[in-house]
């Protein structure tokens, strides 16, 4: 039997997504940060494809392929290319491939992701920008992926052009932003961006990344609000980091000092991605999923929590208890003693770092598209532009 596609999955129930590969797999040695490009599809193919099967153990639906940022522009960008036999449709295709391999181990869908470009930071145009998502578009039509994924745009108007190229394919669209509440970095409401994703011709809508779960539900609160306002009902879809973001502005957990390489204090719990899955189930949505800091057992958490509205647990709660239930088993009695729903619901995690403070100052540049100091080149960055922006960030605090 063929598989249910994404609409289909959609319209008889919930979809969970995966989680986070380029912090991921940064931390495991095998994604520079920086320029965070997907290389390791080629490079190091046995580690993406371990990550994926740790997804679909944790009940993922979705692998999707890991091509975040995997333009050619991306690769060229700012001195790192990745390698020169390398291009972004031989990464895109080497990925698709890979997450194909995974799916076919499971019930799972393959969705190939495209998200903003250098080009389109630089201010060179809608044509030049159309030209990387269409390169990119061509890899996945190749490789047959399921659907496509427009993802991780601050500016809708770039959204939109990605979803004008990926609706020539005929394949269903998802478009997510990574904004909040107050809107894209050019102005334009939640509201609005969702509504300009719609007619654009994404069948799917909603926010990716730069904001932790509740940030990410009271945006797509709003998207929501717009899209009823105008009478469209794409599914509504969420990705949002495993990170506590509540002192982030608009520009989301890029701009807090502790990014990317501090941020381990604010990760979500387990639980916390329990209560995340219900206020999304509850709030309309249904295509669940992560971003940034989500791991395999944010992942099950999902799957566990709607259980129950999808008829079974994943593979991987064969070695999970319910709310800490395999605890009975513990040697000591007072570990045994949480082995209860209500202990792990109310329990507030202490971080245990005695110096960190509660809440952190973004670094607000309070720049976007359009300023001279997003104009992107291929050239490593020089001492004299390090020291400029060091000055810029002295600056600012």
């Amino acid at each position: 039997m063929p598989k249910k596609g994404i609409l289909e999955r959609l319209r008889d129930g919930v979809v969970i997504g995966d989680g986070g590969f380029v912090f991921a797999l940064e931390k495991r040695g095998y994604v520079k940060a920086g320029p965070w490009t997907p290389e390791a599809a080629c490079e190091h193919p046995e580690a993406v494809k371990q990550l994926h099967r740790e997804f679909l153990r944790a009940g993922s639906d979705v692998m999707q392929a890991f091509t975040f940022y995997a333009s050619d522009d991306k690769l060229e960008n700012r001195g790192h290319y990745a390698q020169k036999s390398l291009t972004g449709k031989s990464i895109n295709k080497a990925a698709s491939k890979l997450a194909r391999d995974v799916a076919n181990e499971g019930d799972a869908l393959v969705a190939g992701g495209m998200c903003q470009t250098p080009t389109y930071l630089s201010g060179i145009g809608k044509e030049a920008t159309q030209k990387m998502f269409q390169v990119q578009l061509d890899a996945f039509i190749e490789e047959d992926v399921d659907f496509l994924i427009c993802e991780y745009f601050e500016h809708v108007e770039e959204a939109e052009w990605a979803i004008e190229v990926c609706k020539k394919s005929g394949k269903p669209v998802a478009g997510t932003m990574c904004i909040g509440p107050e809107g894209d970095l050019h102005g334009v409401t939640a509201g609005e961006c969702a509504v300009r994703l719609a007619k654009a011709g994404a069948d799917i809508v909603g926010v990716n990344c730069h904001f932790d779960p509740q940030i990410s539900l009271e945006c797509i609160s709003k998207m929501k609000e717009g899209l009823d306002a105008a009478g469209l009902k794409p599914y509504l879809m969420a990705q949002p980091l495993a990170y506590h973001t509540p002192d982030c502005n608009k520009q989301g957990f890029i701009d807090l000092p502790e990014f990317p390489f501090a941020l381990e204090p604010r990760i979500c719990t387990r639980w916390d991605m329990h209560k995340y899955a219900r206020d999304a189930y509850n709030l309309g949505v249904r295509y669940i999923g992560g971003c940034c800091g989500f791991e395999a057992y944010h992942v099950r958490a999902i799957a566990e929590e709607l259980a129950e509205e999808r008829g079974a647990k994943p593979a991987g709660s064969d070695k999970h208890g319910m709310w800490g239930q395999e605890l009975k088993m513990h040697t000591k009695p007072w570990v045994r003693a949480r082995a209860n729903k209500e202990y792990w619901e109310t329990t507030k995690p202490a971080t245990g770092r005695p110096y960190s403070a509660s809440m952190a100052k973004p670094a607000g540049w309070g720049i976007t598209q359009g300023n001279e100091e997003l104009k992107q080149h291929a050239e490593g960055t020089t001492s004299d532009e390090l020291q400029h922006v060091r000055d810029i960030a002295s600056s600012k605090k």
